[in-house]
């Protein structure tokens, strides 16, 4: 008797969702190159030729990296299993990431320098940084998450999308109302209600569309400027460089602030999209998916890119649109294609700004929002301490920035100018410093105080002491006793919370609430399910 094997697996390379999925996750691509593209010309001032010619191909082998190794498991994934379902993860550059690098790492340094490559050096070596830290996230990265109280986590990102953004793409808006509000209510509704436009045609590009049209229609925009852009059209492939790449590392120590506090954001973020797709039917290896991450943002900073990539959310979104294996490898390599031609400049010219910064308002309100959605409903309080520090570094920011714009420095305003104007700028400075790790600290303290958890928020409180002596939160500068009184803070913090807990379980005969020794190490956070993290409009573009 002979047995026949079963037939191998028809996998095919496209499918009709992918087609939907590609629209959705390459034009959300598209516009945060284009946004990034103009931070680095309208902030830092970096020559165009390094930004077309050098950042941007060399963000095209990021996503390279990502999107084809990621196509690659999805596919292995798909014959292991013998099905046809399986989606690949998205990859693209990281939003949060791409202000934070911009305005509180290149812009100081070229406001205190005036040399735009010397910032620009500065964020390789920032992004750098987090790519290690990504890596090894990939092995150390499930305990940390494990420890840590989602408000804290969340909280800490909604921080960054409220100040970093949210504010200024909204202040944009209000300077050309008549073309992004229309834009701001195709959004809204193809977003947050369950109405589908005409054709099903992606949301995004429905919003830019019509925001292109009036903005052209009524003026806004210059053609002699698209036949100027036009002429930046030129083949550019990168190279490594990686003397660049160790200028910018000789004074790495102020960068280690935010990097640390944001490559662990990065590789937490990432396990957590990891396990949304697990939910989805979609198990992927974590060590392989954070791998593949943290390699395109070194290799990236190598070539030149100062904005790391992220694995991005969404993935039971686009797997429920009808994409499988090869929807974001399409966005990939499109993406690439059009940064080693150039073509970023033409768009630029040909798309009004105040048509694609309420995208990113979008993306902010709902990076903001998800921070109170998805935590315990008492943890709101622990989300709001959280965003704190981040609307601190960004208004400490503003001010330094405006007294710079004056002509003077915060030196020489000193504190009594800035009291005088009503302002605490050396209060909002320290509370701003690191101020994502700080968030994290401030609302992992909150969160635990909430739960009457006093030992577990007395060992951040003593975590909070360490990282402000060394400058690593609410300070201006990294180095040995540089936060002492910020460090006393914490650390009379953490006694009080002691004797909390001594209290409380003394107490625990009569009635009162009971805390165990076990909650000096928090209690593990189960996993997210694909519905708590994933968008459910089909639509949907996925965001970092």
């Amino acid at each position: 008797m002979t047995t026949t094997e079963p037939a191998p697996l028809k996998l095919p390379w496209w499918v009709a969702g992918d087609t939907n999925a590609f629209f959705g996750l390459g034009f959300n691509t598209l516009v945060n190159v284009l946004v990034l593209s103009g931070l680095c010309l309208g902030f830092v001032n970096i020559p165009g030729s390094d930004v077309f010619g050098v950042i941007l191909p060399a963000l095209g082998v990021q996503l390279l990296i990502g999107n084809v190794y990621y196509t690659y498991l999805a596919r292995r994934l798909a014959r292991k299993e013998n099905r046809t379902d399986v989606c690949a993860m998205p990859y693209g550059p990281s939003v949060p990431h791409m202000f934070i690098v911009v305005f509180v790492i290149m812009l100081p340094i070229y406001l205190a320098t005036g040399d735009p490559i010397v910032a620009w050096t500065s964020g390789l070596a920032w992004s750098f940084i987090i790519g290690v830290i990504v890596l090894i996230g990939a092995f150390v990265g499930p305990f940390i998450r494990r420890y840590t109280p989602q408000a804290a986590m969340l909280g800490t990102l909604a921080g960054i999308s409220i100040a970093f953004i949210s504010m200024r793409p909204a202040a944009q808006m209000w300077e050309a109302l008549w073309i992004a509000l229309p834009v701001m209510v195709i959004i809204l509704i193809g977003f947050f209600t369950d109405l589908k436009l005409p054709g099903n045609i992606p949301v995004g590009l429905a919003a830019l569309l019509v925001g292109t049209a009036i903005g052209w229609i009524g003026g806004y925009m210059s053609p002699p400027a698209v036949v100027e852009a036009a002429g930046d059209i030129a083949l550019s492939l990168p190279t490594l460089d990686v003397p660049r790449l160790v200028e910018g590392l000789s004074n790495v120590a102020p960068l280690l602030a935010t990097a640390i506090p944001l490559g662990i954001y990065n590789f937490t973020e990432g396990m957590a999209n990891i396990e949304s797709a697990a939910a989805a039917g979609d198990e992927y290896s974590m060590r392989a998916i954070l791998g593949a991450d943290g390699a395109g943002a070194i290799v990236g900073a190598a070539m030149g890119c100062p904005f790391p990539p992220a694995v991005y959310i969404g993935h039971p979104g686009w797997k429920a649109a009808g994409g499988r294996t090869s929807y974001s490898l399409a966005s990939g390599v499109f993406i690439a294609l059009m940064c080693f031609l150039g073509m970023f400049s033409l768009l630029g010219a040909l798309l009004p700004l105040p048509a694609i910064v309420p995208i990113l308002l979008y993306i902010g309100l709902l990076i903001g929002a998800q921070a109170f959605q998805e935590v315990p409903k008492a943890h709101a309080v622990a989300v709001v301490f959280a965003i704190i520090p981040n609307i601190a570094s960004w208004a400490g920011g503003l001010m330094t920035n405006a007294v710079g714009a004056a002509g003077s420095t915060p030196a020489e305003v000193g504190e009594e100018g800035f009291a005088n104007a009503g302002l605490v700028y050396h209060g909002t400075i320290l509370l701003g410093g690191g101020a994502i790790l700080a968030g994290m600290v401030l609302g992992a303290i909150v969160a635990f105080i909430i739960d009457k958890r006093f030992l577990a928020a007395a060992v951040y409180c003593f975590i909070g002491a360490a990282l402000g002596f060394i400058g690593l939160i609410h300070a201006e500068s990294v180095g040995w006793n540089v936060g002492g009184q910020i460090a006393l803070g914490y650390l009379f913090a953490g006694i009080v919370l002691l004797l909390f807990a001594f209290t409380t379980r003394t107490a625990a005969t009569s009635g009162a609430t009971e805390t165990t020794a076990d909650e000096a190490v928090p209690e593990p956070r189960p996993a997210p399910e694909a519905a708590a993290v994933a968008p459910v409009d089909t639509t949907r573009p996925a965001t970092a």
